[in-house]
């Protein structure tokens, strides 16, 4: 608790990071990917941010030698957050809009939970079961909608990040227990890294064109500088640390945070339609997000089961 304490300020401008930069890269996305293809650009993306962080890295004189099992490590998670976690969302955001994409992904804490239940046996508390249930009531009003499903390739797009959430979920857990190097910034310069390498060589296979950045709009180059350096170095960095942190449930309520972010954005500057079912689904969704993290709550309910509440937590609730 005390290490917790030392870092209150990192912590917070860390969940900002996750929270807010990271719903911004939705529409970053949306916009390269209009132009160029979808691994091509995450593949530059990631292996340009890494190569970046292990330049800064040198020049700040963090040690870059790793482990053989560390290393290990790292491609596993770069490869599912990163690979499949991101390279196909973006593939998909070519058929769905981007505030759309980010909440489907605002399910990931709900598969967390599940996944945390029958991989590590860890007991779901009450409150989190109602947060859950408003997920998947989030879930449904989303991808029920007529006339996003019509869309061609809409369906699709949603299968297919519902997978990459899968994905990502899986090693939200991974990492929270992985041996990983010891630095953050050297951990995640090693997963972008790889991962831009495995997404540069899926592309390769695919046989996706490429252009040279001198023949990029101007709206594409500002969009994959922004994911380079805010969307990948501050936010994965940020994303790395909280995973060593926090419980991988906090960590991954991000997603609720994301799709307003996302929709808001893509609403102002690419003119996506916001449904009032898509906005009844966020607000359901975030009320479940508030379910899954309090605590207080989970106090509350205490009074009505007869159990004694410890004298300090009932001072708390005053």
């Amino acid at each position: 608790m005390a290490k917790m304490q030392r870092n209150t300020v990192l912590v917070v401008m860390s969940f900002f990071a996750i929270y807010f930069i990271w719903g911004s890269t939705y529409l970053w996305n949306k916009i390269a990917v209009t132009e160029l293809p979808a691994f091509m650009l995450a593949g530059i993306r990631f292996f340009t941010a890494g190569t970046l962080i292990f330049i800064i890295s040198r020049i700040l004189g963090l040690p870059l030698k790793i482990s053989k099992q560390e290393f290990k490590n790292t491609f596993k998670a770069g490869f599912l957050f990163l690979t499949i976690g991101n390279g196909i969302v973006v593939w998909a955001l070519q058929y769905v809009d981007s505030g759309f994409a980010a909440l489907e992904v605002s399910a990931q804490p709900l598969v967390v939970l599940i996944m945390m239940r029958v991989l590590h046996g860890k007991k779901i508390q009450p409150m989190s079961i109602i947060g859950v249930v408003f997920g998947i009531t989030g879930i449904f009003l989303l991808v029920s909608q007529k006339e996003i499903i019509a869309q061609e390739g809409a369906v699709l797009g949603m299968v297919l990040i519902f997978l990459c959430m899968l994905s990502w979920s899986y090693g939200s857990l991974f990492v929270s227990k992985a041996e990983l190097p010891k630095n953050f910034f050297v951990n995640t310069g090693y997963q972008m890294f790889t991962s831009g390498l495995s997404l540069v060589l899926i592309s390769m296979l695919l046989r996706e064109p490429w252009s040279l950045p001198t023949t990029w709009s101007t709206p594409v180059l500002w969009s994959m500088s922004l994911l380079i350096v805010f969307g990948s170095i501050v936010t994965f960095t940020a994303f790395n640390y909280l995973l060593r942190i926090v419980s991988p449930e906090k960590v991954a309520t991000s997603t609720y945070v994301n799709p307003i972010v996302a929709m808001t954005l893509g609403w102002y500057f690419l003119n996506e339609n916001i449904t009032m079912q898509s906005v009844i689904a966020s607000i359901v969704l975030l009320t479940g997000v508030y379910f899954i993290n309090t605590k207080k709550s989970l106090t509350i309910l205490s009074r009505f089961s007869g159990k004694r509440i410890p004298k300090k937590m009932a001072k708390d609730l005053k």
